[in-house]
């Protein structure tokens, strides 16, 4: 894939950038490693400042960095400046507590001294310069929750982000700069993927994180085991969206809607897969075809819109071969599944059901506004259909049940169970997930520990 910002409203190539060379390269290599031994030595508060000061920058540049955004991957831009708000109270929420959540930790002298221990202290240490695979579809949230606690803990960072972003990928480096930051602690990397593998073989990298495909994922944990370096991966998601008969049901169906086509159906964490007990099965179906039909598909820019175009011309060809092959196997398409004519990358908000095991679109994450619904006789069937699958990222579950609840979070099998609500993500909470959607944590407490060297200091008596 080229590096150029391509409107997905209209195709229209707008600007193309040139790769780094191997000159350029190392000389950014050379410039995070010597940063990182001065700016590890700097103070939280030091920190703090300069993160603060990132956020008011952000706050300043909503609205710009907003239409950026739209214009690379095609997000309404109403979502996209929420996304910069977003982003600037994750910074202010580190600058203030990164400090507590990295303070040393004292085991009680009398469970050490039989070690010969007067005390003992457990220190948080940064690594070093770590390697940030970022993808397009959140093009600063992912980053940011990346970079916030990185840069708190005393760690620099080295962006490689997706080629279809890259005036947002340079609007990163551009604002940790103006905020004061030390040229090295936070540079973009304008390479392709093809670069990563040597990247991440670099001595002076210490560890990676990554968001992105599976396969993408792969290949960085394959290269980072040989090497024996620390990763984290957040990666597909097929999230489900269990309804029970105590739900209300339109406020279920309401968030539903928001839930599947949130970032134009392009989110990991989106609800995919719509799992309804068969009592209410037939009226949630009947709000949630509503919903879905009555949204504002349109460009982006538009302030009334509220699904805009796919972010690539291959990401809607993917999307529609799921939706025909569902639909050669016997599925019922209730809406939408129909390629609009004219110019841009567009897919209409669509519902589909009668949906088999057999069925790719069962088994493949759809990225893009198209929802399955399944229906189930009851609880044990629920959570067997919303765990019959590869990924296990969040959950989403609706039901007045105490009982029910505590079953769902006991047996659905994913890093996040959100009760009578749409999974998001928030920097006081963890998030990441099980099976084939990675490992490992980002944000709160276990995110900001995750490149940290966690080192034990003894003190003889």
């Amino acid at each position: 894939m080229p590096i150029a910002t391509v409107n997905p409203a209209n195709g229209e190539t707008i600007k193309t950038y040139e790769p780094m060379d191997e000159e350029e390269l190392e000389r950014r290599l050379q410039l995070a490693e010597a940063t990182f031994r001065t700016y590890r030595t700097t103070s939280f508060a030091e920190r703090a400042a300069l993160l603060e000061r990132a956020a008011d920058l952000l706050d300043e540049d909503q609205a710009d960095i907003g239409r950026v955004m739209t214009t690379e991957m095609g997000k309404p831009v109403k979502q996209a400046r929420a996304e910069a708000a977003k982003c600037a109270k994750a910074m202010r929420w580190y600058a203030a507590h990164a400090e507590a959540l990295l303070a040393d930790e004292e085991p009680d002298p009398s469970d050490v001294t039989d070690s010969g221990a007067s005390r003992a202290v457990v220190r948080y240490r940064p690594l070093g310069p770590v390697l940030a695979v970022m993808p397009w579809n959140f093009p600063l949230w992912q980053v940011v929750r990346f970079a916030a606690p990185a840069l708190m803990a005393g760690n620099v960072g080295l962006l490689k982000h997706a080629s279809n972003v890259p005036q947002t990928a340079l609007y990163l480096e551009d604002l940790f700069h103006r905020a004061g930051f030390p040229a090295g602690c936070f540079q973009t990397l304008l390479v392709g993927s093809g670069a990563i593998d040597d990247i991440l073989r670099d001595e002076r990298v210490k560890a990676a994180t990554l968001t992105g495909s599976e396969p993408a994922g792969r290949a960085v944990a394959s290269t980072a085991g040989e090497m024996i370096k620390k990763t984290v991966l957040e990666l597909g998601g097929s999230d489900p969206f269990i309804v029970m008969p105590s739900a209300d049901l339109d406020r279920a169906a309401q968030v539903a809607v928001t839930a599947r086509v949130q970032n134009n159906g392009q989110s990991c964490i989106a609800a995919k897969r719509f799992i309804v007990h068969a009592d209410v099965y037939d009226a949630f179906a009947e709000r949630f075809v509503a919903g879905m039909r009555a949204l504002t598909v349109g460009d982006p820019m538009e302030e009334d819109t509220e699904v805009g175009p796919l972010a690539s011309e291959r990401g809607r060809d993917d999307l529609e071969e799921l939706v025909d092959d569902a639909r050669r196997g016997g599925a019922r398409v209730l809406c939408g599944g129909e390629r609009p004519e004219g110019p841009g990358w567009y897919y209409p908000p669509t519902v589909v059901a009668d949906v088999t095991r057999e069925m790719r679109i069962h088994r493949e994450e759809t990225f893009g506004p198209v929802a399955t619904l399944y229906r189930a006789d009851d609880l044990d069937e629920a959570v067997l259909i919303a765990n019959d699958s590869l990924f296990g990222l969040s959950s989403n579950v609706w039901t007045r049940d105490e009982a029910e609840v505590d079953r769902f979070v006991r047996d659905l099998e994913a890093g996040g169970v959100f009760v009578n609500g749409m999974t998001a993500s928030h920097p006081a909470l963890p998030f990441g997930g099980v099976k084939r959607s990675g490992y490992g944590r980002e944000l709160s407490r276990h995110g900001i520990r995750e490149f940290c060297n966690i080192t034990t200091v003894w003190h003889g008596a």
